[in-house]
């Protein structure tokens, strides 16, 4: 659906885009990971139209992106703006009406997703009036009202509280089963567990590693299990090593990292053989938390 064709972006002597490709399939949520200042912002702006590449071009749908194409697009930037002295809903209105809805269309749709978020008493306040949380709310709406193609969030759960953090979580999943292409950028790699199909990960204006979430967890993850058992367990194996070991009340804890080419039933296996007493084990899913540390220190050597 949206491609980005070798995107470079340079200002003066600073690139904080070096020659980066990306494709984003269609309906898919799409996580844009990287550090503080490894150009994912820069990317976000160039995608929008805000800012125009030093070179490289972007397509969507395979048409080169123009200013109409905006019109398809929601935006939820990181750095919030909404004008502090209008009312709620006078202020929605406007939005909406930027965004092509007619009066009836934006009155009608806006009012939906106001009942909907549980807010209706809020349509005559001031946005001043609002907390963080509550004028999170209303800018999400404020992104969607219009029912973009392509929807790019960036860091979307910040200022929310969990219950709060779930309901939104809940109404992009909801919106990506309707069609709607999300490009995510955050910071909390649990929210990429939970919701993004495929990622990209940018650090120094380079792109690291891009592909299915469960394919880059494969590749740079780091196949562990978890033990609980009692008796002894050598501290290296033919299968495996112990990475982290520890005494509970009534057993024994113990992480162990699989040998190359070691499954699951092969550890276990040699560990039948062994003076320890197993009582459970589960294989434990490479967090995404540790292969994004791992990338970012590597990608930096």
């Amino acid at each position: 659906m949206l491609e980005c064709k070798n995107i470079t972006k340079k200002f003066g002597e600073f690139t904080a885009l070096d020659n980066v490709s990306l494709q984003i399939p269609d309906g898919q949520i799409f996580g844009l990971l990287g550090p503080n200042g490894a150009g994912k912002t820069t990317l976000i702006r160039i995608i929008n139209r805000i800012t125009i590449p030093t070179d490289g071009r972007v397509f969507f749908d395979g048409k080169a992106v123009d200013d109409e194409f905006v019109r398809k697009i929601g935006y939820l930037p990181e750095e919030r703006g909404l004008y502090k002295k209008m009312k709620v809903g006078e202020q929605m209105m406007y939005l909406a009406r930027l965004k092509g809805l007619s009066k009836a269309q934006a009155e009608a749709e806006l009012k939906k997703w106001f009942v909907k978020f549980k807010i209706q008493s809020w349509w005559n306040k001031k946005v001043e009036e609002l907390s963080k949380g509550m004028a999170q709310k209303v800018q999400f709406i404020s992104t969607v009202v219009h029912k973009p193609k392509l929807l790019i969030l960036d860091e979307p759960f910040s200022g929310f509280d969990p219950v709060n953090a779930q309901t939104i979580r809940n109404e992009i999943l909801r919106l990506k089963e309707e069609g709607t292409t999300v490009i995510l950028s955050t910071h909390n790699m649990e929210s990429v567990e939970e919701l993004c199909d495929n990622i990209a990960l940018i650090n120094k204006s380079h792109l690291v590693v891009t592909g299915a979430t469960d394919d880059v967890r494969a590749r740079y993850g780091t196949d562990q299990l978890e033990l609980l058992y009692n008796g002894a367990l050598a501290e290296t194996g033919k299968t495996y090593t112990v990475a982290l070991g520890e005494e509970l009340r009534d057993s024994k804890r113990a992480v162990l990292n699989l040998a190359e080419g070691a499954t699951v039933n092969s550890v276990l296996a040699e560990l039948a053989a062994s003076e320890a007493e197993i009582i459970s084990a589960r294989r434990m899913v490479p967090r995404m938390n540790d292969i994004f540390i791992k990338l970012v220190s590597e990608s930096q050597k």
